[in-house]
């Protein structure tokens, strides 16, 4: 009997059937006295009755301020408690966070805030070199002149209120602790009364998702989809209250915000944030300081963790466990991350920010082969499949698209029904656009985006399996492999490579290090040594910005044509 590339997750562990409000009571209710929060860079140590507190008097600001249940409360902050105490007091007040990219320069801004009607916006003042506050006033400068929390500006019609994390504010802004200052006892009353309205069904985020071409599509997820989700990733790492876990990752992002804050509240962990953005360093003093179990990552961050000069000093014997996701994860980056930093249990995580985002985790138990070479087995309440082009369900081990469907599928792209329905079909399933190979104990393995795939010369040349090759090089820490236009052959295989530190290397050896090892098409005609490969602030490689570069280098102006 033929077995398909198609599974299911457990459903004897029920989904919670709560609010985001709820859960956190319970939580607090249950383990009020233990670490909830620990930002070391603020020096803000929370237990859970106080962080709660907290957000039931910003809860009360935000309804006092008149803030209705469905309104949209734009954040744009690198990580901080303000973000964290935002995120709680939102989902209690039935106001739909809208999580905007730290990185977003000013039509950026204008675009997010505008597409969902956003009302108000809590902000940081700077971030590296943007200047939050500045930036605002250039898009909204009516603001100077204006009562706070009454905005009237051309370019942002609907936003009303900004309120700026800082001791004190510029005119026309509020100060972040000026909302709950603003609370009432009307307010409070007023909040439980709303409290009491909210559905888990009901939207409470919007992600904006960094597409590389075109506008970035606003994910709309609901309580149930991001609880439960955060949840789930918790109990894969066999989380409990005692359990202490260090979040470099940003908030604005589905990996700190629902893997991080949510499913450290689902178990009444301490969340850790050792910075308001990533550096190796302190993410290491962070885990011996505070005696974390479980650590968050990309690949990327785990690699200059490990290579940094200091690295052999931090005692990291507290750590258990953790989720490593974004990107593929090189072999040899897993086997160190297990046996250099103590995180035997270690899961790697896949998914997507429209499915809350994760579909698939490794398990504690599993094989180390089975924690390298694949992103683990079906969440449970969640369906998945793998499709060829026609969308028939492929066989086992064979290569096609991946496809999830189940309580985390968002509820769409918010304002755009088009959008919508070219990702989620009629059946409810959402095409990821990733290309995968289920085996035959249903668990995954990402071989690349459907888009990445390289076609040259008429053979479809699959990124990864060149990028793992080149790994097994003894130089080589990174590298990224992807394709440029080429008028023979359609496209040409381009290898970005990061070497280790201290060590060189010329094209020549990289080409003889391939040449009778891999298939000659799939040897990279262009090779470039670089220092860092660009971005997302999420720690997602942009090849297509690797493409345009190279294309502009080399003088390549030819379409992609695949």
């Amino acid at each position: 009997m033929t077995l398909l590339s198609h599974t299911q997750g457990k459903t004897d562990i029920p989904l919670w059937d709560c609010t985001i409000g709820q859960a956190l009571d319970q939580t607090s209710e249950k383990f009020g006295d233990r670490d909830a929060l620990i930002s070391l860079h603020q020096g803000i140590r929370w237990s859970y009755a106080d962080f709660n507190q907290k957000v039931d008097e910003l809860a009360a600001g935000f309804v006092a301020l008149g803030l209705e249940k469905g309104d949209r409360v734009g954040i744009w902050s690198p990580n901080n408690a303000e973000w964290v105490l935002t995120q709680f007091a939102t989902a209690k007040a039935g106001l739909i966070l809208v999580t905007i990219n730290p990185a977003y320069r000013v039509s950026e801004l204008e675009y997010a805030l505008n597409k969902v009607e956003c009302k108000a916006l809590v902000l940081a003042q700077t971030f590296k070199t943007s200047n939050y506050v500045e930036m605002l006033q250039r898009l909204a400068p009516e603001i100077s002149n204006c009562v706070p929390a009454r905005l009237k500006a051309a370019k942002l019609p609907h936003l009303k209120i900004a309120a700026v994390i800082a001791d004190t504010a510029p005119d026309g802004f509020l100060t972040f602790s000026d909302i709950s200052d603003r609370a009432t006892d009307t307010a409070r009353q007023n909040l439980k009364e709303v409290q009491a309205s909210l559905s888990p069904d009901d939207a409470i985020n919007v992600q904006f998702t960094s597409g590389t071409t075109g506008f970035p599509k606003g994910a709309t997820l609901s309580h149930r989809n991001i609880l439960n989700n955060g949840y789930f990733t918790g109990r894969r790492q066999n989380l409990t209250e005692a359990d202490r876990m260090c979040i470099p990752v940003p908030l604005y992002h589905c990996f700190g915000m629902v893997l991080g804050t949510l499913c450290c509240v689902s178990f009444g962990a301490a969340m850790v944030f050792p910075g308001e953005a990533y550096d190796p360093e302190t993410v290491l003093k962070a885990v011996e300081q505070e005696k974390c179990t479980s650590l968050y990552g990309v690949p990327t961050m785990f690699i200059a963790e490990l290579s940094h000069p200091d690295f052999d000093q931090y005692d990291l014997s507290s750590l258990r466990t953790g989720v490593m996701a974004g990107s593929p994860c090189p072999i040899e980056t897993m086997k160190k991350v297990i046996g250099k930093m103590h995180m035997s249990e270690v899961t790697i995580g896949y998914g997507m920010t429209e499915t809350s985002p994760i579909s698939m985790q490794s398990n504690p138990t599993d094989t180390l082969e089975k924690r390298v070479t694949t992103v683990g087995n079906v969440h449970p309440h969640v369906e998945v499949k793998i499709i060829d082009e026609d969308g028939n369900i492929v066989e086992r081990g064979i290569q096609g698209e991946f496809c999830t469907r189940g309580y985390s599928v968002m509820k769409g792209y918010w304002g755009d029904e088009e959008r919508t329905r070219e990702s989620i079909d009629k059946d409810g399933w959402m095409h990821s656009g990733d290309l995968a190979t289920m085996d035959e104990d249903g668990y995954v393995n990402i071989t690349g985006r459907v888009k990445d795939m390289i076609i040259r010369g008429g053979e479809n040349v699959y990124p990864k399996e060149i990028e793992e090759f080149l790994y097994r090089h003894e130089k080589i820490q990174d590298v990224q492999v992807f394709g440029v236009p080429d008028d023979k052959y359609g496209e040409e295989i381009c290898a970005w490579i990061q070497l280790k530190p201290g060590q060189s290397a010329n094209t020549q050896e990289i080409k003889d290090f391939c040449r009778d090892q891999i298939a000659h098409y799939k040897v990279p005609r262009y090779i470039k040594f670089v220092e860092e490969f660009p971005m997302t602030v999420t720690g997602k490689i942009q090849k297509f910005v690797m493409r345009d570069m190279m294309k502009e280098e080399l003088h390549l102006h030819t379409q992609k044509t695949a």
